[in-house]
């Protein structure tokens, strides 16, 4: 299958912000989260900041891999913008990554010394599960003289639920955002913690795990209100009940939305 492109976004009302007038190069980092998938869906001041870049940066798994923030923000990219992948690798262990978050926060902040502006993307919120959270990190720690700044971004939680038509919390709901527990027993006991308390579970990176998630969703009588999402804002999203995916294994960026119960006053 060929490489998924994003849908061109259109002028926003008003102005064309990619093009429009820039300023003095203000030097510094900008981290931009560019949402989930849908090039619309960017915040006005994602465009803004992106607009104003002289270099966009963006990680990569791989250096010769394609990112996944760069695509979605492509339609915002000028072709005059330089660009820097940062290899932020996959992997479980701990030095492969520590030295990727310092070598990105060491060229983000080399370039801002020079005189860039910078922008970093990050998939969904910058501040979310985010690699450019770590980037930020070694940022303010290793080089506090760097200025720096973060845009939020909408989250694939957050898009889901407006697609799916599903409230994700209401008066005294609360709310808990975490990624699938690795294990059914972990999932079994938050499930009926969730229960207990009256969480609304919005539950990330459910891959391969579905194959046993369902079957337990199934078993507490939750699949038919349950939400799934799979590629959230990209051009192959699936939205629907959890009853209509069968229980194989989905991609890495899946996510379950599960409600137990309602607040007594409803419409």
């Amino acid at each position: 299958m060929p490489p998924l492109q994003p849908a061109a976004a259109p002028p926003l009302p008003g102005a064309d912000l990619a093009g429009a007038e820039r300023g003095p190069v203000q030097p510094g980092v900008v981290l931009v989260g560019v949402g989930p998938g849908d090039p619309e869906l960017l915040t006005v001041a994602a465009v803004r900041a992106i607009a104003a870049a002289t270099l966009v940066a963006y990680p990569v798994a791989r250096p010769e891999a394609e990112g996944m923030a760069a695509r979605i923000a492509a339609p915002w990219i000028r072709a005059d913008q330089r660009r820097l992948p940062l290899v932020f690798p996959m992997v479980s262990e701990a030095d492969p990554r520590r030295a990727a978050w310092h070598a990105a926060a060491a060229a983000l902040a080399s370039a801002a010394a020079a005189g860039e502006a910078v922008v970093l993307l990050c998939e969904g919120d910058a501040s979310l599960y985010a690699s450019a959270s770590y980037a930020l990190l070694a940022l303010l720690e290793r080089h506090p003289g760097c200025p720096v700044r973060v845009i939020p971004g909408i989250t694939a939680v957050a898009a889901a639920a407006a697609a799916g038509r599903w409230p994700l919390a209401l008066q005294q709901d609360a709310l808990l955002i975490r990624p699938t527990p690795e294990t059914p027993a972990a999932f079994e006991e938050l499930l009926a913690q969730a229960g207990r308390e009256g969480t609304v579970l919005a539950l990330l990176k459910l891959g391969h795990r579905w194959s046993w998630v369902r079957p337990r969703l199934e078993a507490a009588g939750l699949l038919d209100a349950a939400l799934f999402g799979q590629r959230v804002g990209w051009p192959d999203q699936l939205l629907a009940p959890a009853a209509a995916v069968p229980a194989d294994e989905q991609p890495y960026f899946s996510l379950l939305l599960i409600r137990q119960c309602w607040p007594k006053v409803l419409p």
